[in-house]
């Protein structure tokens, strides 16, 4: 029976997107292998960014590179064949940092992820102290 999307069931997060485990993610044991959480966490920073208007193909074309500089994992349980999981995030600033604050649980409300992602802006190749990168998150922050 379903029951419609899979919320988190502690709320709070700023945007959150239903994600499901696709085959050719998981290991020989059956469990998803650790390197795709990356690829979750990573399609789910994408997602937010087009849901507040901004496309990386078009911060590029203006010279902005958000790129991670430092990412803390903490695996709590795994995600196996055809779950289905809700990805969610939070984002704040601390100087030329966008710190996402995010976690993944699975459709029993269990935390299968936390992480911290650390994001920085490069402007036409250099560090910089991500004031434009800002000002498109400016509602989120």
């Amino acid at each position: 029976m379903d029951t419609g999307p899979i919320r988190s069931p502690h709320g709070g997060y700023i945007f959150e997107m239903p994600l499901k485990v696709r085959d050719y993610e998981v290991d020989s044991q059956g469990i998803v292998n650790n390197a795709n959480y990356l690829h979750y966490l990573e399609h789910t920073r994408h997602e937010f960014c087009q849901s507040q208007g901004v496309s990386f193909r078009d911060m590029q074309r203006e010279g902005i590179d958000p790129v991670v500089s430092k990412i803390e994992i903490t695996y709590l349980t795994p995600l196996r064949l055809a779950d289905m999981m809700v990805s969610c995030l939070n984002l704040e600033r601390r100087g030329p940092r966008f710190i996402f604050r995010q976690d993944i649980f699975n459709a029993r409300g269990k935390q299968v992820v936390k992480a911290i992602v650390t994001v920085v802006s490069l402007e036409n190749g250099k560090l910089s102290r991500g004031d434009r990168l800002a000002e498109e998150f400016a509602a989120c922050l």
